[in-house]
């Protein structure tokens, strides 16, 4: 049955995507206890599930341009780097249960991910103002995609002392600028469009500074590089073929 694309046909399912982040706290019900080697595991898993997410962030933006792509990611960096300065120097307030350097961390992984929805958002809004189908199809490729996305901001909140519950709400709360900007893109299609591939690179740029900067060396504290390395391209396997059977 044929659905008219409305204005709020667009917001249910972009916030749909945003919901569906959530879910990927889930796993952390059935796990109490983090051994400070799984801990390291942990971070290394959430770091290859970040690493193939800037991989389609970035695949995705150079098929229509690559340029502005690039730029995109070096914009992302340049926000990244300042950002965390700036809270270095004047301290990172407390993020739930969280303070010092695991709110610090808690504070660039939940921001760095909160600018990648508002390029999803878009994504959104502008796959409706091809068409239902179309719309309805990106939609859903983003709802399952940000499952994992979920999974990887929780790997980083839940064992610094985070409960599963509020880490599901934060994962949430990074997706909201998905509803929130799938409207106005819906709207004003040709404007945004142009503006996507950036959107794009920004939020690969600060995902992969991430990676290197935060994730992996909290990784190699107390696991080995072996098993690091492994986790991280397993972790990357796994999220690039989830993404490759959603195409």
């Amino acid at each position: 049955m044929s659905v008219e694309v409305t204005v709020w046909v667009v917001f249910v399912a972009a916030m749909i995507t945003a919901i569906a982040t959530g879910l990927g706290a889930l796993p952390f019900l059935f796990v109490k206890q983090f051994s400070p080697r799984w801990l390291s595991l942990f971070n290394a898993l959430a770091a290859g599930l970040m690493l193939a997410a800037s991989h389609s962030l970035v695949s995705e933006g150079s098929g229509d341009a690559p340029w502005l792509t690039l730029l995109g990611m070096a914009l992302g960096l340049l926000l990244v780097v300042v950002s965390d300065r700036v809270i270095s120097r004047h301290g990172a307030p407390d993020v739930s249960e969280l303070s010092g350097a695991n709110a610090r961390k808690a504070l660039l992984i939940l921001g760095i991910m909160t600018i990648h929805s508002f390029a999803e958002g878009v994504g959104v809004g502008v796959s409706y103002g091809g068409g239902e189908s179309l719309g309805m199809f990106i939609s859903a490729a983003i709802a399952i995609h940000n499952i994992p996305e979920g999974l990887a901001i929780s790997l980083v909140l839940i064992p610094r002392g985070m409960s599963v519950l509020k880490a599901g709400w934060w994962s949430i709360f990074t997706s909201l600028p998905q509803p929130l900007m799938a409207v106005p893109a819906f709207l004003f299609v040709t404007w945004f469009a142009p503006f996507l591939p950036v959107g794009l690179g920004i939020a690969a740029g600060a995902m992969m500074w991430m990676v290197f900067a935060e994730l992996l060396p909290d990784a190699l504290k107390d696991a080995s590089p072996e098993a690091v390395a492994t986790t991280v391209v397993l972790a990357f396997f796994c999220m690039y073929a989830f993404q490759y059977a959603m195409q």
